[in-house]
């Protein structure tokens, strides 16, 4: 078999229920449905932090968040003086030493490419072309800003600025295939980071008449700007599969689709984006709202078409799921991921779940949220609310809202599943809060 390509498409804030296959009767997705029909719609695949830089290096290096020491998005500030507690410091950059999957895969004889958001560190040492990537086209300057942006071209020295010309998720989409055309002869792996549908909401305006139309149809709470977003995002990924197609590389190409962290539920920024009910909470938040993510697998002619999955995994599960699919069989040290590649191409395969899964959040979010930590084992899922020491566990099969807090009723589980988290955080040297010296109990 021909080594196969890669494409990997990263939404940023893209909720677990805001695409039409995942059930969402607003926004149109077309594009992206049909590549969740042609493959594996996840319904419980998780990022491994509930905001963005964490999660994406632990996509790069197949490590826990924690373990690297990057549990917060870079640049975040938030505290609370009203707080027992203060949040730990944290790394600013995913650091050089790490090997990340496109150092491994130049290894095997492909082409790299990077385009579209980053947010893994500003130092040229750290940006994507000193980072593994052949091909870089990153993000710079006002990169919420989707009519007056720039690109970095493979440096700092060249860049391409935008003054209300090129919408940048097309500008990316523009990128994508041209790194695919330039490469359709060697093997190569594309990482496509769209900013999208992440806050500002700017839309095209060409897409927003028949979004305005049906939020008047339609009860519930929807945003016709977030949806316009969303569509031209699936526009990108529409011409990216039809740019394979047309160079002949579509079923040689494993294509991934997913989202750095749960979508944005309450108005920061503008009018509240989304809704991701009937899971709790949104991104900055430990409960699933926060971290479970649309993920689509697909790949023409080898993996069965049509297919649901509710095998659980994670985001560090990609390194170690390329590695395998490429051939490569030495992991770097400390990976925490596992391969979930016989889960894809198995259409039958019915894995009894049993392995944990972690998050380590010690921080306040923008979005409100507090510190915390928790485990899924199984069915279960514990969550520590680090301020507090409080300790609640809920059965996600039978309570997908975390609602029903079990930890009084179930004291054994609860313990038990603590301990898992307990030790997890001492075998990774996860850094935890702090006591906040200026903290008075009872004082508001």
């Amino acid at each position: 078999m021909n080594k196969p390509n890669i494409v990997f498409i990263l939404a940023d804030d893209l909720g677990w229920k805001d695409l039409a296959c995942y059930g969402n009767p607003f926004n149109e997705t077309p594009n992206i449905d049909k590549l969740a029909k042609n493959g594996i719609r996840n319904t419980q695949a998780y990022a491994a932090c509930p905001v963005c830089s964490p999660t994406r290096a632990s996509i790069m290096t197949g490590k826990y968040p924690a373990r690297l020491q990057l549990p917060n998005f870079i640049g975040g500030t938030c505290t609370d003086p009203q707080s027992p507690v203060l949040p730990t410091s944290f790394k600013p950059c995913l650091e050089a030493r790490e090997t990340t999957i496109p150092e491994l895969l130049k290894q095997k004889g492909y082409t790299t490419g990077m385009v579209g958001k980053w947010h893994l560190g500003d130092q040229d040492s750290v940006a994507p072309w000193n980072q593994g990537f052949d091909y870089s086209r990153m993000i710079g300057k006002n990169g919420l800003d989707y009519y007056n942006y720039s690109i970095f071209i493979d440096s700092y020295q060249k860049e391409f600025t935008d003054h209300g010309t090129d919408y940048m998720t097309d500008k990316l989409t523009e990128y994508g295939v041209d790194f695919i055309k330039q490469n359709r002869e060697k093997p190569f792996s594309l990482y496509l980071s769209y900013s999208a549908p992440h806050v500002m909401l700017v839309p095209r305006a060409d897409k927003l008449s028949k979004y305005f139309i049906k939020y008047q149809n339609l009860s519930g709470k929807y945003n016709p700007n977030y949806a316009a977003m969303l569509e031209s995002m699936d526009d990108g990924v529409g011409k990216i599969i039809q740019t394979l197609k047309d160079q002949g590389l579509l079923e040689n190409t494993l294509i991934i689709f997913t989202s750095d962290n749960g979508g944005l539920g309450l108005d920061e920024l503008g009018p509240i984006p989304t809704s991701n009910a009937p899971l709790r909470k949104w991104k900055g938040h430990i409960y699933e709202g926060g971290t479970r993510v649309p993920a689509i697998v697909s790949w023409t002619g080898k993996i069965a078409p049509g297919k649901v999955s509710d095998t659980y995994f994670c985001s560090i599960d990609y390194l170690p799921t390329l590695c395998e699919l490429t051939g490569i069989t030495q992991l770097p040290p400390n990976v925490d991921g596992q391969s979930v590649l016989p889960n894809i191409l198995n259409s039958e395969n019915k894995t009894v779940q049993t392995r944990p899964l972690y998050w380590h959040y010690p921080h306040f979010s923008n979005q409100l949220g507090r510190p915390a930590g928790s485990v899924r084992v199984g069915d279960y899922k514990l969550v520590e609310l680090y301020e507090t020491g409080k300790l609640e566990l809920y059965n996600l099969k039978e309570d997908i809202s975390e609602s029903i807090d079990l930890s009084e009723k179930m004291k054994g589980k609860t313990q038990e599943m603590h301990r898992l988290l307990v030790d997890w955080r001492q075998q990774v040297n996860a850094q935890m809060p702090i006591p906040n010296p200026d903290y008075i109990p009872g004082k508001k």
